[in-house]
């Protein structure tokens, strides 16, 4: 009898885990940005993304905090709290881009500023600007993006500080070696729920480069 309550318990946390290394890339099979690929070059490709709508936020504060601030707000939107109180597929990635820093108030001035973060949420190809309902939150903004291209670089693993570095550092220079115009900031693009393992998770760092 306690032989099968053994087997039956680790059979639950073998299921259990099993589940959970399945159930990031489940959950991240959702629609995604559309590209096509002009080349690939292993870890890097260069892509012709499609115009798109985005609902994005400016957040300040670290990288981390950022993203984490401009999640909640976005999701807030998608999940309901708008003026129709529709609820709006989620898709992928999840991108962010530093923006403009804010400039400190006097004496300090020449020191500079804290660092304004761009969160982004692509919106479904089903909706327009004028079927996506209106955001609630005036800090939750709606915009039509151009059709651009881009050299990104995709990665595995937990997107910290220093791995993100690392693939901007690889991508830069196969930007400057293959003498290619890079006209934007890095982005970094998420594509799994948090609790995705790391080996398990995609993501990756973009810069917009001249046709």
């Amino acid at each position: 009898m306690k032989k099968r309550i053994v087997w039956i318990l680790v059979g639950a946390v073998v299921l259990a885990a099993v589940a959970a290394i399945l159930w990031g890339p489940i959950v991240s099979n959702v629609e995604q940005a559309k590209y096509d690929i002009v080349e690939a070059h292993g870890a890097i490709e260069i892509r012709d993304y499609t115009p798109m709508i985005v609902a994005e936020v400016s957040v300040p504060g670290d990288r981390e905090t950022a993203i984490s601030d401009g999640f909640r707000l976005i999701a807030d939107y998608i999940f309901g709290n708008n003026i129709s109180a529709q609820k709006v597929a989620m898709t992928s990635p999840v991108t962010q881009q530093p923006g403009e820093k804010i400039a400190m108030t006097a004496p300090v001035t020449q020191q500079g500023g804290e660092r304004q973060w761009v969160v982004r949420f692509v919106m479904p190809s089903s909706y327009t600007m004028q079927t996506l309902p209106k955001p609630k939150n005036a800090n939750v903004i709606l915009k039509e993006i151009a059709g651009k291209r881009f050299a990104v670089i995709r990665f595995s693993g937990l997107p910290k500080r220093d791995s993100l570095e690392k693939q901007t550092k690889e991508l830069k220079a196969f930007i400057q070696e293959n003498n290619l115009q890079s006209i934007s900031e890095p982005a970094y693009a998420f594509f799994n729920p948090p609790w995705t393992l790391p080996f398990l998770r995609r993501n990756e760092v973009m810069i917009e480069i001249e046709r």
